[in-house]
């Protein structure tokens, strides 16, 4: 299965067609139970492209749909597996509590600064959502530090990239599409592939359960994760389901850095074995491109370690 997507609501259509213990990442954007139909509303929004049939979760419905849904989240995750929601502020707490109700652990409350945000004249500018991000317990979660940047590389004023973009606060703006079919609200796909390429790793099954536009999905599969989850909307589901026929699966995963992987080993002792190789492929390496600078570049993509790691390995074996 690459992808499989039901028309119905998450929390029965969960229970009837996923198994406990079987999803490796989820990624929602839940109903905000705030008129949802009518935020444009505040945004001065043209709604002419934007797909109706919308479903929104009456106010004081909010806080037990919130209980039920994500009861059903911890199920199907499996242990180790994580999950991001999504979240603005008028209903944060009934998503916070429903969580405090489960065996999901918090590992971070992360903040999304957006551009855009609702005009106000009386107060301030509302321009954040809330990102929680939570794992399952009864397995390491997996978090793929270097997914995006190694630890050497620097920003354009001269930081850590990797450290800033594992900071807990990010500024990621929103999509506009200006002639094109879309949801009411959907995730851009730089915050997507952020979350994806942090928390899951390629033939994972991720899972959005309020698929709406259906963006988690395609960015997942275009990561070359499969996907799965449920859309109510019967006008979205129809609309998307055919688009996603023309994802290329995959096609997102060349532009992931090759250095992605380069420190998959760091920390680990060096086996005897991996310093007679590491040795004897210097020298092959060495005799061929004629620099050591060059060489121990291409052993830290093979060694999964870095460049220090390679250097003081190698003062081991004698070189």
């Amino acid at each position: 299965m690459k992808y499989k997507f039901y028309n119905e609501d998450c929390i029965h259509g969960a229970k009837k067609h996923i198994k406990d213990n079987t999803i490796d990442l989820i990624i929602t954007d839940p109903p905000y139970g705030i008129d949802g139909d009518k935020l444009h509303k505040h945004y001065n929004r043209n709604e002419e492209h934007v797909i109706g049939g919308y479903v929104e979760v009456p106010a004081e419905e909010y806080e037990d749909f919130s209980a039920e849904w994500i009861k059903e989240a911890e199920r199907i995750l499996k242990p180790g597996g994580s999950i991001y929601i999504v979240s603005g502020y008028t209903n944060l707490f009934y998503i916070l509590k429903a969580l405090r109700q489960t065996s999901l652990k918090e590992l971070n409350h992360i903040i999304w600064k957006y551009n855009f945000g609702v005009y106000t004249r009386l107060k301030y500018v509302s321009s954040h959502y809330h990102i929680l991000y939570y794992v399952k317990p009864g397995k390491k979660h997996t978090f793929n530090t270097f997914a995006r940047y190694d630890a050497t590389e620097k920003n354009e004023n001269g930081g850590s990239a990797n450290y800033i973009d594992r900071e807990d606060v990010w500024s990621i703006n929103k999509e506009y599409k200006p002639g094109q079919k879309k949801n009411k609200n959907q995730l851009p796909t730089t915050l997507l592939k952020k979350m994806i390429a942090y928390s899951s790793n390629p033939g994972d099954l991720v899972c959005d359960m309020f698929l709406g536009s259906f963006s988690t999905a395609k960015v997942a599969l275009k990561m070359g994760r499969q996907a799965t989850g449920f859309e109510l909307s019967e006008n979205m589901y129809a609309h998307q389901n055919e688009a996603i026929k023309n994802i290329k699966f995959g096609s997102l995963l060349p532009e992931q850095k090759s250095k992605s992987m380069t420190l998959r080993n760091q920390g680990k002792r060096w086996s005897k074995a991996d310093l007679e190789k590491l040795a004897i492929h210097y020298q092959i390496l060495y005799k061929k491109h004629g620099t050591k600078k060059k060489s121990i570049e291409l052993l830290c993509e093979e060694f999964g370690r870095g460049r220090f790691s390679i250097m003081n390995a190698l003062k081991k074996v004698g070189i």
